[in-house]
């Protein structure tokens, strides 16, 4: 394997041997298995888990791990092309990504979407740009449409909780006051139709997904049996439901426009689940999400630290998930 980059690039039965191995590795460490190998962390968009995971899932493994970020550790990168680097920039993404990559055996490169124009996030340009620099093993560890890390951390946990493939999975926009991307929404609704469940999105109006996001989703639906549906109906939506995924993300009508987003936004602070939100769900329904997670804004203080919240074993899973990408990476 030499790239990770989105679970649409690999079979079904790729995915699972990678969820079995992360298994396997929990339970039977294999603690010299990368030993003398070397993982660069290029982090151009701030981490807690993704930053803390990667470097765990390498120590686990033998091998060791370095992070480079803008604010912590160089003076500033220039991404523009043909600049006259006169300002406070001291160092050229041409030349630092590169770089960073010499010293490691693999990377892994985290970069937000600039959210100014759909059609340009749609297509992941700047991640794209930053993957031509590379010529190392390279995982994608959240870019401006895809998170595949954290959707086979995600596909892991259901199968731990023993989730049906053909059970029903309600992805729901929840509440934020500020407009989020889109990487973690449309990989989650991905991989819940890639995995051949019932997928209902629920979200207000004007926060529909990218037509782009709903075609992959339901090409991914037909060739698992699975389903995909958009909705603006809770009931409907959550009606016998295994998991609820809350994430907020931005209006797609007013993509890049902040004041317009914030105006759409601003009369659906509702949009915060809570044990009503369950009422018509299966009665052990769960609740997930990709954290970080603002409490009594996007969920309850009673669902996030009740029996449905999985959201810590999801966050455990992406270090064992990440351990299998590393292990198939750098050991084969």
């Amino acid at each position: 394997m030499n790239l990770f980059n989105d679970l649409a690039d690999f079979a079904v039965e790729e995915i699972e041997d990678l969820i079995q191995l992360a298994a396997r590795l929990d339970q039977h460490p294999e603690p010299e298995a990368l030993r003398g190998k070397v993982l660069s962390l290029l982090f151009l968009s701030p981490s807690l888990r993704t930053l803390a995971s990667f470097q765990a899932a390498m120590v686990r493994l033998g091998g060791g791990a370095f992070v480079i970020s803008p604010d912590m550790s160089i003076h500033g990168l220039e991404s523009r092309a043909g600049i006259v680097m006169d300002g406070v920039a001291a160092e050229h993404i041409r030349e630092a990504v590169p770089v960073i990559a010499a010293y490691g055996d693999a990377i892994g490169i985290r970069a937000f979407a600039p959210r100014e124009d759909l059609a340009t996030d749609l297509q992941d340009a700047e991640f794209n740009a930053l993957r031509s620099l590379v010529d190392k093993p390279l995982i994608n560890m959240e870019s401006a449409i895809n998170h595949p890390c954290q959707s086979l951390a995600d596909w892991k946990t259901m199968d731990e909780l023993g989730i049906p493939k053909r059970g029903k999975f309600v992805l729901s926009w929840a509440y934020h006051p500020r407009p989020l991307p889109l990487a973690v929404p449309a990989a989650t609704l991905h991989m819940a139709a890639m995995r051949g469940m019932e997928v209902a999105v629920l979200r207000p109006p004007g926060f529909e997904l990218p037509p782009a996001v709903m075609d992959k989703a339901h090409a991914a639906a037909a060739a698992s049996g699975g389903s995909v549906i958009e909705t603006d109906d809770r009931r409907q939506a959550i009606e016998g439901s295994h998991i609820i995924y809350a994430k907020s993300w931005s209006s797609t009508r007013h993509y890049g426009d902040n004041v317009a987003d914030t105006k759409a936004r601003e009369q659906l602070v509702d949009w915060c689940v809570d044990e009503p939100w369950f009422e018509n769900a299966k009665p052990d329904c769960r609740f997930m999400h990709c954290l970080p997670v603002r409490r009594g804004v996007v969920v309850s203080d009673r669902i996030l630290d009740g029996p449905r919240s999985v959201v810590i074993q999801e966050a455990r899973n992406r270090m064992l998930a990440q351990m299998a990408v590393l292990y198939r990476m750098l050991k084969g």
